[in-house]
């Protein structure tokens, strides 16, 4: 099941709202049986989600989570920015600014690698 968190950020995007990590108009607090609940909610101009209509959210909330996770494992894999402009200069002066060059092919290797759902 996923987070409550990424449930809550769905329901605000869905909802024209923008979500904010650092500056949340809610709270979440573990209950006493380690259960995350929603305690406050201050959203200007949106009501406070029902259970049922978080838990609507799961399935796309569970995808959410998962391709964070492949976009954190193709960052790492990718390798320095550096690397890969170098990589890139180079097959512009070979004439392989396409999918013939190095780098395409180093990138398209992560993805592949790594697919998101």
């Amino acid at each position: 099941m996923a987070q409550l968190n990424t449930k809550i950020r769905l329901y605000l995007q869905e909802n024209g709202k923008v979500y904010d990590d650092e500056f949340r108009n809610y709270y979440l607090e573990d209950n006493s049986s380690g259960v995350t609940e929603l305690i406050s909610w201050n959203v200007s101009g949106l009501a406070q989600p029902t259970a049922e209509q978080l838990n609507s959210y799961n399935d796309d909330a569970t995808t959410f989570e998962n391709n964070a996770v492949i976009r954190s494992t193709r960052r790492n894999a990718y390798g320095n920015i550096g690397d890969q402009l170098d990589l890139l200069y180079k097959d512009m002066l070979a004439d392989k600014g396409d999918k013939s060059g190095e780098w395409f092919k180093a990138i398209k290797a992560v993805k592949d690698a790594n697919p998101k759902e």
